[in-house]
């Protein structure tokens, strides 16, 4: 299969052999039943003739057909591509999936890829299948499914978490994606399966289970966060990670512990309308859409990483909730230890943060990541060390609340790096550091960071800024998994260039 077109006998042997791999990167639509299956379904497969393939199920809802309900093609992880691609395609995905459209509308998801609605949308038909109204209808009606079969929220409120802006549009969408009522939906769930989907109730809070893709380093992605975790607004407790967030329409909490082939997300949010985005940013960081398959097959060709991915196979790039505290992290983890950025910023925490709304209370976090703007007013008076740095940081608070710099993850890597390269102190380590964090990009090699260059010269390669980068060549686009890799093997779980680079530029050092 190609990037641009589906190739249909690659789909059909991949559905044929029901290979769990392609789970979510297509579907395949039956014109005999007039319903759509993701590949690995367990029912027989039709003829060759029978059937069509698309990239989306939005695709396959627009030429008529529904959800299987045998094998919940919705039930799936996320395509893969959209993180790996940097097209105008890709970027609107990730934007419909965060909730643009439902808050901002499809005038805004075409402002902000540089597009007019009109181009975007025949942009989006010609390369998916479907525009984005009806993108952002197919992702309301996969939010919907999961908090239908995994939660006892009343039907109502289902509808309007989703992101559904009545019940009757919630109503008719079920019936057309779905052939079923949202009631009928959830009760076959719960017949069919009594533990993979349904969700722990906890009282105050949404549980969901997120599918992803097997192998899983999840331990991995939570041990690296609990290392970073801040007093007030993070939590790590063994294989359980606890966080404040704050959303468009009020904070929440969330909580994530990996399971085998899924994570598990309880979710507390003020306004019911910022849960789609919430599980969203859930999956982004335990970066669950991921091919593990492909990324391991990749990496372990390299005969000096091989051990590395037989050690660590499904290893994952931890994600990031909140872009604006990416950066303020960034910037104080120049040039020092994990133990010592972390102590600037809990300092941060501790004299600016916010604390939690009285309905979120009780929870394992107590506090809210101060805003950019808040940011922008005290941090200077609370973060020491080299004034270059101090400055640095409080510019960047400044053009971050100021909206000078978007961080937008329908950005691209060139576009967002840009973006805060065009800002004093900030230089290529901390601007694709955040990037590879903030946008999950999977092709980030840092060459200038100290630790990753310990990692190589443990595994055995170059571990000059030269040597190492040439040794990477072939491991593309996958590097940003390299670097994790890397960090491993240098025992340490931190990415700061504590030894200046010749090669860093003056912003990073």
């Amino acid at each position: 299969m190609t990037v641009a077109t589906l190739d249909t006998d690659a789909c059909y042997r991949a559905s044929s052999g029901r290979d769990r791999r392609f789970d979510g990167q297509f579907v395949m639509a039956v014109r005999t039943t007039g319903i759509y299956c993701r590949p690995s379904c367990p029912a027989r497969t039709p003829k060759p003739g029978n059937v069509e393939f698309f990239r989306t199920s939005a695709a396959a809802h627009l030429a008529g057909y529904r959800a299987c309900k045998r094998c919940l093609p919705e039930a799936v992880p996320g395509s893969p591509e959209w993180n790996v691609r940097q097209d105008a395609a890709a970027r609107a995905m990730r934007l419909i999936a965060d909730g643009v459209v439902d808050r901002e509308g499809v005038s805004a998801l075409a402002g902000r890829l540089g597009y007019s609605t009109r181009q975007l949308t025949r942009l989006l038909i010609d390369e998916l299948g479907a525009g984005p109204l009806a993108l952002a209808r197919a992702q309301r009606a996969h939010n919907a499914r999961h908090l239908l079969v995994s939660t006892p929220m009343r039907a109502s409120d289902v509808a309007f978490a989703a992101g559904f802006a009545s019940i009757r549009q919630f109503n008719d969408t079920i019936g057309e994606v779905f052939g079923m009522t949202p009631t009928a939906l959830r009760e076959r769930a719960r017949r069919a399966q009594a533990g993979p989907e349904s969700g722990a109730v906890v009282p105050g809070a949404v549980a969901v289970r997120l599918a992803v893709r097997e192998p899983f380093d999840g331990a991995g992605v939570i041990d690296w966060l609990g290392t970073r975790a801040l007093v007030g607004t993070e939590s790590a407790a063994g294989a359980t990670y606890t966080r404040s967030v704050r959303l468009t329409h009020g904070a929440a909490v969330v909580t994530i512990v990996p399971e085998p082939g899924a994570v598990r997300v309880t979710a507390q949010v003020e306004h019911l309308a910022d849960l789609p985005s919430l599980l969203t940013r859930a999956r982004r960081l335990v970066d669950s859409d991921a091919d593990p398959e492909a990324i391991d097959a990749a990496l372990a060709a390299h005969s000096l990483v091989a051990p590395a991915v037989a050690a660590r196979p499904g290893i994952r790039i931890p994600g990031a909730v909140e872009a604006g505290e990416m950066v303020v992290r960034a910037i104080l983890g120049q040039q020092v230890s994990v133990a010592a950025a972390r102590t600037a910023v809990q300092r941060i925490v501790d004299a600016l943060g916010e604390p939690l709304p009285a309905a979120l209370a009780g929870s394992a976090v107590t506090h809210l990541f101060p805003t950019p703007d808040v940011l922008a007013d005290g941090v200077l008076e609370v973060v020491g060390g080299p004034a270059a740095r101090r400055s640095a940081l409080v510019r960047a608070c400044q053009a971050v609340a100021h909206g000078e710099v978007s961080l937008d993850i329908g950005a691209t890597l060139e576009e967002f790096t840009a973006e805060l390269e065009s800002l004093p102190g900030i230089g290529p380590w901390t601007s694709h550091y955040v990037a590879l964090r903030v946008l999950g990009s999977p092709d980030v090699l840092l060459t200038g960071d100290s630790a990753a260059r310990a990692g190589a010269q443990a595994l055995g390669l170059p571990h000059d800024v030269r040597g190492l980068e040439s040794a990477a060549l072939t491991l593309a686009p996958w590097r940003s998994y390299l670097m994790v890799h890397l960090w491993g093997a240098a025992g340490a779980v931190r990415p700061s260039p504590s030894i200046p680079s010749r090669a860093a530029p003056p912003g990073d050092r």
